[in-house]
Formats: structure tokens, sequence, C-alpha cells
């Protein structure tokens, strides 16, 4: 009978199908964005994801919905929500180069909650891997040409800031994990950001053609199949050991756009994006044979 795979690799292959339908969102989610006010893209993005999810969800029973552990989803709503609200504070002040290489520095945050909050046992390995990913990172970015201190602005520091705050929502979701079902965690994310982000992203509204509407439509499908797909990897193994497929995003950008736009990749994009999924396989390969002897000895 053939081996079933070791539950952290189905967990980094759950990540991984999450990290390539965040990809599609942000996409859609940035043409959207140069159209009408960011605030709205947002919110609107928040709410078809409750939609979407609530309606898959119905099946299960509206008395299933109501969460086991209302405060816990409460304290990750206002981590996601504070976190966007810096993010997108910081969205016109930075350039995508910037932007995606600030973005890449949320899974060291987020291995470092884990092993001060949820005991996770951070391994050689796992750091091994977290790091090299992250200088596949740099070398796709070549963050050499960059003015040094001089090059830091107040929109850089804010996208900083938004990391661990990101990290805090999903350190949350992962307590969460072994308490509530995936619909659930998914579902309350999405209404409490949407209650705290209606405020700021009301007095911007405009009208939406119809197919500005689609895309918000298919946002939330993407939206809340990412987060769905995120919440299955934490249930099945430590949030640590599946934040090396995060680099995975960049690789999966770099398919999108020689797909759709026909861009030919840099040389330093492939060199940087084969660190990346070697450091990620590699990974794979380790956790399924650290957990063959444990599964024997079951």
């Amino acid at each position: 009978m053939r081996r079933a795979p070791a539950a952290t690799v189905r967990g980094m292959l759950w990540m991984a199908l999450a990290g390539a339908l965040f990809i599609v969102l942000n996409s859609m989610m940035k043409h959207l964005a140069s159209q009408f006010d960011p605030w709205m893209v947002g919110l609107l993005r928040y709410v078809m994801g409750a939609v979407v999810i609530a309606g898959a969800s119905l099946r299960l029973g509206l008395r299933t919905l109501w969460p086991r552990s209302p405060r816990l989803q409460l304290v990750r709503g206002l981590f996601h929500a504070g976190g966007m609200i810096i993010w997108f504070s910081a969205l016109p002040r930075v350039g995508l180069t910037e932007l995606t290489a600030i973005a890449f520095s949320g899974p060291i945050f987020i291995c470092l909650g884990a092993v001060l909050f949820l005991n996770e046992r951070m391994t050689g390995a796992r750091w091994v891997a977290i790091l090299v990913g992250f200088a596949g990172v740099l070398l796709v970015l070549n963050p050499g040409t960059s003015a040094g201190f001089a090059g830091i602005s107040s929109g850089m520091l804010l996208m900083l800031a938004s990391q661990p705050v990101f990290a805090g929502s999903y350190l949350v979701a992962k307590a969460l994990a072994g308490r509530e079902r995936s619909e659930v965690i998914v579902l309350w994310q999405h209404l409490w950001v949407v209650v705290l982000l209606a405020p700021l992203a009301l007095p911007h509204w405009t009208p939406l053609s119809a197919l500005q509407w689609a895309l918000i439509v298919a946002c939330g499908f993407f939206g809340a199949g990412g987060h769905y797909c995120m919440m299955r990897a934490f249930r099945v193994a430590d949030i640590s050991a599946v934040q090396t497929v995060k680099f995975l995003e960049l690789v999966w950008a770099g398919i999108l756009g020689f797909l759709v736009f026909g861009s030919v990749p840099a040389s330093a994009t492939v060199l940087g994006g084969a660190v990346i999924l070697a450091s990620t396989l590699l990974l794979a390969r380790h956790e399924s044979r650290a957990a063959r002897p444990r599964e024997t000895a079951g």
C-alpha cells in the first residue's frame, strides 16, 4: 500500500495551494486598486469572501458556524484588520519591489512567534529552509542596488510594522485550528475584518461597473479559498514548518506573469526561484523522513 505523505508535507502542499490562490487574488486586487480606492477594494474583497465561505458552510448548519472561542476569533480579527490598516497606509508610499521584499519577512516573525507563544520546536532544518528561502528572495529582488539606510522611507517602515501584526493573526489562527473547524475560522476572520474596516472604507464609496463587480466576486472566491487552504495547513502541521512554502509565491508570480503577460523572467529571477524551490523540497524531504520513525513507533 502506498504510504500517505507525512503530516508536515501535507501541510506544505496545502500552503503551496494557498499561495497560488493568493497570487491570483493579489493580481486582481492590484488591478482593481488602480481603478478605485484601495480601502474599498479591501472591504469588498472580505465582504465577498464572507459570502462565499458562509454559502459553502451552510451545509454544516447555522449552529455549527457559531465559534467555540469567540474571544480568540475577535483577537484574530483585530490583528488582521490592524495589519491591513497599516498595510494600506503604507501601500501608496512604497514600490512593488520594496513591498514584495518586506512581505517576505513575515515568515521569520511567524517562526519566532511559534517558538515563543506556541511552544513549537523550531528545528535546524526549518531555520535553514527559512533563511535559504529568504536568500532566494533577495537574489530575485537584488537589494544591492538600493541606497542603503538613506533609501528607507516611512512607507517601508510602515510595511515592515504590518508584518508582525499579520504574524499575530496567523499565530492566533494556528491556536484556533485545534478548536474550530477551518470554515468557522475563515468565516469569522472575514466578518470581523469587514466590521473593523467598514468605517474607513465606506466614506470612499464609488459605483462599480459590472466587470469590477465580477472581479470583486472572483476575489471573494480566491481569498476565501486561500485562507481555507492555509487553515488546513495549520491544522495538520506546525506553523513554523510550512512557512518556507510562503517564498514559493514569488515563483507562482513569475509563472503567472509569463502565462498571462508573456513577461520572460530575468536570470536572477530564475536562479532565485530555483533556490526557493530547492529549500522547500529539501525541507519537505527532511520532514517526511523525520516522520517515519514516529509513524513506525506508533
